[in-house]
């Protein structure tokens, strides 16, 4: 069975950089708009989620020692459930929030149907 999420090897470099210069990381996708439907990365437990968040998977990523979680709010996980979900990385600037930003990169998501 696929994984709900996964990462491209471009966005499995930039998470083991920031692994390394910032310790466990995080991804959240809010559903909002501009950056908001953006994954956001950050530190481990740094944005806290809740009821209206949703665990899609554990990502294991190669040279990252423990599993990096990927949340979504419920509200965007009820519309996206029926597709699968690829963490890349692309030349320009994101959000302030994410931990890329100061590389002058971004995470975005490439989704496709489940089959």
């Amino acid at each position: 069975m696929m994984s709900v999420v996964s990462v491209t090897p471009a966005a499995a470099e930039l998470i083991r950089s920031l692994r390394g210069r910032h310790g466990p990381l995080m991804f959240h996708q809010s559903g909002g708009c501009c950056d908001g439907s953006a994954p956001m990365c950050y530190p481990a437990g740094e944005f806290r989620t809740g009821s209206s968040d949703v665990l899609l998977a554990s990502l294991a990523v190669d040279g990252v020692p423990e599993p990096v979680e990927f949340w979504m709010s419920a509200a965007q996980w009820k519309l996206w459930k029926h597709t699968r979900l690829t963490v890349d990385v692309v030349p320009g600037r994101g959000s302030g929030f994410s931990l890329e930003a100061p590389d002058g990169v971004r995470f975005l998501i490439r989704s496709r149907l489940a089959a």
